[in-house]
């Protein structure tokens, strides 16, 4: 009980923060997680951090020709399909819940207040204003996977809200796509301060939220934003520029590295290059772009 008081009122703060004055009444078709945030930037998320032990760890993610093929969030649970489920120019069929997708979303629930109670990095947890989960479709093709909450992150609760997320939201639209089809997460669910990288040791002891995530998400696609998020998933030291162009297996998932926003804000010039992984990426979904 402690820990639902405790996620209702960093919600609130995360809303207050946005300068949301006033709550609408839900909408009918959508179904909210506990302590969810809205897909939208401009709306604002909660969550928080656990030192309790997680959940039994599901099974490994499934393969591509058994994952689900719609997109969750630490903002609310759609029950609507992926942009890739829906006709081209055309509105999306929503998706009619199941008692699966119940089940899963109390699974995130349950594995977000754990996050939420997190103090396992204490100069993370002391330094933070709220933990960062994520945010998107539960039933997601493609997860998104950056390194770390920044300032602005911290502050909304959700992840690349930022001048970053705003280039992110131009890249997913040319690819037509919408935040809330996919899938956004972070290696770590607290901001380093000075928005430094994360340690190693960091990464090591968040790294069973973002396993269990992926567990029970069960994308078939990843898309690493940065050389930080690509590294600590595939568990390798190899430079993003050699990592990027090509497809690589984690545990049965295909997974395209690429440029993180924030780079390509410094570095125009490798907009180009970033535009040529998601163009591989949309194809290896099936959905082309050109």
């Amino acid at each position: 009980m402690e820990a639902l008081r405790a996620l209702v009122k960093q919600r609130l703060k995360g809303l207050e923060a946005a300068g949301v004055q006033q709550l609408p009444a839900p909408s009918s078709h959508v179904a909210w997680s506990l302590g969810a945030v809205p897909p939208s930037p401009s709306e604002a998320a909660s969550t928080e951090a656990s030192s309790a032990p997680l959940p039994e760890r599901g099974p490994a993610p499934p393969t591509p020709s058994s994952a689900p093929t719609t997109p969750l969030s630490s903002g609310p649970v759609s029950t609507a399909p992926s942009s890739a489920d829906a006709p081209r120019g055309g509105d999306a069929v929503v998706r009619a819940a199941t008692p699966a997708d119940a089940a899963k979303a109390s699974d995130l629930r349950e594995l977000q207040q754990l996050v939420i109670a997190c103090t396992r990095c204490h100069e993370l947890a002391s330094t933070r204003k709220q933990t960062v989960f994520g945010v998107g479709n539960p039933h997601a093709r493609l997860c998104l996977l950056g390194e770390a909450p920044g300032a602005d992150e911290d502050r909304m609760g959700e992840p690349f809200v930022g001048r970053a997320g705003q280039l992110l939201n131009k890249i997913l639209e040319a690819c037509r796509l919408r935040r809330e089809d996919v899938y956004i997460l972070n290696v770590l669910k607290c901001r380093p301060p000075g928005n430094r990288n994360p340690t190693e040791q960091e990464a090591v002891a968040c790294r069973p939220f973002l396993d269990r995530q992926l567990d029970l998400i069960g994308p078939e696609f990843i898309c690493c934003l940065g050389a930080v998020a690509a590294q600590n998933l595939l568990g390798v030291q190899t430079p993003i520029g050699r990592l990027r162009g090509t497809a690589h297996d984690y545990r049965g998932l295909q997974v395209i590295c690429t440029y993180h926003p924030a780079y390509l804000l410094r570095n125009p010039s490798a907009k180009r290059h970033a535009w040529d992984d998601m163009k591989l990426l949309m194809r290896l979904m099936g959905t082309p772009v050109e």
